[in-house]
C-alpha cells in the first residue's frame, strides 16, 4: 500500500476525533466528555480498578481520577474495597449510573439514527465491521504507536 494512502487514513482519523468531539457537545451540561467515557466503559466492561480503567481510556492516571472522583461526587458510580488487592479500589456503576447512561446512550443513538439516516444498512454494517478491524488491529498501549519509529 502507498504512503499516501496511509496519510490518507492517518486524516480521516483526525477527523473522527472531531466528529468524537462534536458528539460530546450534545451531552448535558453536567457530563463532561471524560465522565461519559467512564461510564461507558463501565457499563461496558463491568466493575474495574482504576488502573484498569486508565488503560482502556489510554490517558494518564491523573486525568482518569479527575474524572472518577467527578462520576463518584455524583453518585454515578461507587468504589468498593477490591477483595483480590486490598491496596486497589473496584469502581462500578450505581443505578443513577446505569439510569444516566442510558439516557445519553439513547440521546446519541437518535442522533446517529438521523444524522446517518441516508446510509443503507449495508453501509452501517460494513462501517461497523471496518471500525471493529480497525480497532483489533490498533488497540495497543499508546506509547507503542509513538515508539515504533525510535
Amino acid at each position: 500500500m502507498e504512503q499516501t494512502t496511509y496519510r490518507e487514513l492517518m486524516h480521516r482519523l483526525s477527523e473522527v476525533g472531531a466528529v468524537k468531539k462534536s458528539l460530546a457537545r450534545t451531552l448535558p451540561p453536567d457530563l463532561p466528555a471524560g465522565a461519559a467515557g467512564v461510564l461507558s466503559l463501565l457499563s461496558q466492561h463491568g466493575e474495574m480498578t482504576i488502573s484498569e480503567l486508565t488503560d482502556r481510556l489510554a490517558v494518564d492516571i491523573s486525568v482518569t481520577s479527575r474524572h472518577v472522583s467527578y462520576v463518584a461526587e455524583q453518585g454515578w458510580i461507587e468504589r468498593s474495597p477490591n477483595p483480590a488487592d486490598g491496596r486497589s479500589r473496584l469502581l462500578r456503576l450505581t443505578a443513577a449510573g446505569h439510569d444516566l447512561l442510558a439516557g445519553f446512550s439513547d440521546h446519541i443513538t437518535e442522533l446517529l439514527a438521523e444524522r446517518l439516516s441516508d446510509w443503507d444498512d449495508d453501509e452501517l454494517q460494513e462501517l461497523i465491521r471496518l471500525m471493529a478491524k480497525l480497532h483489533d488491529s490498533l488497540a495497543c498501549p499508546a506509547h507503542s504507536l509513538t515508539n515504533a519509529h525510535s
